[in-house]
């Protein structure tokens, strides 16, 4: 009888300790979950304030009126309104790009609508890495209190193309423009802003750095490799008083791009620009990215949902990308043929 006692008392407790730990159990679980959610929350509150209600940095907070700003890629596009937008500002402009025509085109431009802007520049092609070219700019910064970079100098791919197939010439020029240019140009101007204790590197970068792109492999790669250094360099001088700030961006109507309408998902370069220069040293859709930004609102939000997703679903992602660009070579070689075709037509009539 005792023992029957005892056996019952034991079954007893263990249904009580087993239910005890399975309760136990869910409560931590639905612990966890409830944290994990709140975090997702208050991160998706933080990058809307980001994106829609919080203002970025001044630009007058990098150096006072009359200092100086060095842009590269500066001729066309993006790199030619950020000359025009920080010129407006009050900031004398050191203008560095390929084509000496565009940029004297520039600099009448610029100088016309503000008569107390300087304006200087420097023709160099970043594909040749020629040490001249670089003596030229040093010569050409020297007694410049340069406080602002903006590193915009860049070149992707003619059309998508497998990375075996990918042309040397174009291989070495997107790594020697993208990424060799960029690390030579902030090392000329880094000192002085360290120095001075303030100043401002922007560098633009592209989703492709974010995303793994197939058939663009060579400038993904270059975009991922500023992305890390950009970073690593802005935890190495924000000590200092200078910002650096990498940009994320998305397709906006240019030569590189080759879109010329802008819309909602893709920006003319003016108001990217703008939006840009109001944001700088907010994240918007970059998040978990540090000392980096998402400014324009469509980027932001494509960049902040599809991080969430391809977390999850990294391999369908990097399918549909590599879908999307093979999509986009096949329609370049079938207009590649058609003006072949058309050409030889030509010379046969």
């Amino acid at each position: 009888m005792g023992g029957l006692q005892h056996d019952a008392a034991t079954s007893t407790w263990q249904f009580c300790t087993g239910s005890t730990v399975q309760t136990a159990g869910l409560g931590l679980v639905a612990t966890v979950g409830t944290l994990v959610l709140a975090s997702k929350t208050l991160s998706f509150i933080r990058a809307l304030l980001s994106i829609f209600v919080l203002p970025g940095k001044s630009l007058r907070s990098f150096g006072p009126k009359g200092s100086w700003a060095l842009i590269t890629g500066a001729s066309d596009g993006i790199g030619k309104e950020y000359a025009l937008q920080i010129a407006r500002q009050g900031f004398n402009l050191l203008l560095v790009s390929r084509t000496t025509s565009k940029l004297h085109a520039l600099a009448n431009e610029i100088t016309a609508a503000n008569s107390a802007v300087r304006v200087e520049t420097v023709a160099m092609d970043f594909s040749k890495n020629d040490p001249q070219d670089y003596t030229r700019l040093t010569a050409a910064l020297r007694g410049k209190d340069v406080s602002i970079l903006i590193n915009n100098v860049g070149q992707s791919h003619s059309i998508p193309v497998p990375f075996a197939e990918t042309p040397a010439e174009e291989r070495d020029a997107i790594i020697t423009i993208n990424c060799t240019g960029t690390l030579k140009v902030t090392q000329l101007v880094l000192p002085g802003m360290v120095e001075r204790k303030r100043g401002l590197i922007l560098t633009m970068g592209s989703f492709g750095g974010v995303f793994p792109t197939p058939l663009l492999a060579t400038y993904s790669g270059s975009k991922a490799f500023l992305q890390q250094w950009s970073t690593a360099l802005a935890g190495e001088v924000a000590q200092y008083g200078v910002t650096v700030h990498f940009v994320h961006s998305y397709l906006v109507t240019s030569a590189m791009s080759k879109v010329r309408r802008a819309s909602a998902l893709i920006p003319s370069p003016r108001s990217f620009v703008q939006t840009t220069l109001s944001k700088i040293g907010r994240t918007g859709g970059s998040q978990g990215y540090a000392y980096s930004g998402s400014p324009w609102w469509s980027h932001a939000l494509m960049l902040y949902g599809a991080k969430n997703l391809t977390s999850l679903f990294g391999r369908l992602a990097l399918k549909l990308n590599y879908d999307m660009h093979l999509g986009i070579r096949k329609a370049a070689l079938r207009k590649a043929e058609r003006e072949r075709q058309k050409a030889e037509a030509s010379k046969s009539a």
